[in-house]
């Protein structure tokens, strides 16, 4: 028992003392205490308590070469605290403001990654997702031999996908709500917008049915030329995906689409 106390004591002390000593460093007015404890903290990891530290000194500093260390833990530390936004925005900064810094490339990618860190999912606004496409095709223009453009190119392909994947959700609540003209325009805009989405042949299917459910509703008037289109969509279809799995199953709206073209003609 005598021990365990002993044991609990220690840990308080400890954790009183250490909340102590940092107070102190807080409260100091050596800056140059504070600069090598705001160094030992971020290279221990300890990026909570770097942060105040590397606030106070940024000013303190500036336009040293202590000063560009300390901006660039900075830097680092909103990033690893996950302040993307402040984060992102510090690292354009340092390395507009120093090019010849060994951490400028670096920097330069993190701007961007951050972007990609704050891109949201799919459903939500993708204003974030195309800045992080701009700011990636920038880091790649600026720095074409780094050895991050491979990364750079596989993450604008995922945001590329996540751009396709809500326009092409978008078109299909319309079409699952059977307001079929809305569905086709937003089908054909997936396919204008972006011609080589991986969404290309669910969307060109979508456009034929869609035609062919928009005929059906139509009056008689206009159900021959929609009928039509369906037709001509499925001719595009099996030009771009001869071999597709859906083929069978536009080929049966085909048929349904000519037999139905000659009924509403003979009316």
């Amino acid at each position: 028992m005598a021990k365990y106390f002993y044991l609990l004591f220690f840990i308080v002390a400890s954790t009183f003392g250490g909340c102590s000593k940092y107070s102190k460093i807080l409260k100091s007015s050596n800056y140059e205490l504070k600069y090598n404890y705001a160094c030992q903290y971020y290279e221990k990891q300890s990026y909570s308590k770097a942060l105040p530290l590397l606030e106070e000194l940024l000013t303190i500093f500036k336009g040293t070469e202590k000063g560009e260390k300390i901006y660039y833990y900075y830097c680092k530390t909103n990033y690893e605290l996950g302040d993307y936004i402040l984060a992102g925005y510090h690292c354009k900064i340092f390395a507009r403001n120093y090019p010849n810094n060994e951490h400028a490339e670096e920097c330069a990618y993190l701007h961007a990654y951050c972007f990609y860190l704050d891109s949201p999912k799919y459903s939500l606004d993708q204003t974030n997702t195309l800045a992080a496409i701009e700011e990636m095709q920038v880091f790649i223009n600026e720095h074409p031999n780094s050895t991050r453009v491979a990364q750079a190119n596989e993450i604008i392909d995922k945001l590329r996908y996540k751009i396709a994947t809500k326009q092409y959700e978008a078109a299909r609540h319309y079409y699952f709500v059977e307001n079929y003209k809305a569905a086709i325009v937003a089908f054909e805009n997936v396919i204008k917008d972006n011609p080589s989405t991986p969404y290309r042949e669910k969307t060109m299917v979508a456009i034929i049915k869609s035609y062919y459910l928009l005929a059906e509703q139509s009056i008689d008037l206009k159900k021959a030329e929609r009928y039509q289109l369906s037709i001509d969509n499925y001719y595009k279809f099996v030009d771009a995906f001869p071999i597709s799995e859906q083929l069978k199953e536009c080929e049966s709206i085909y048929n349904k689409c000519v037999k139905q073209k000659q009924k509403s003609q003979q009316i």
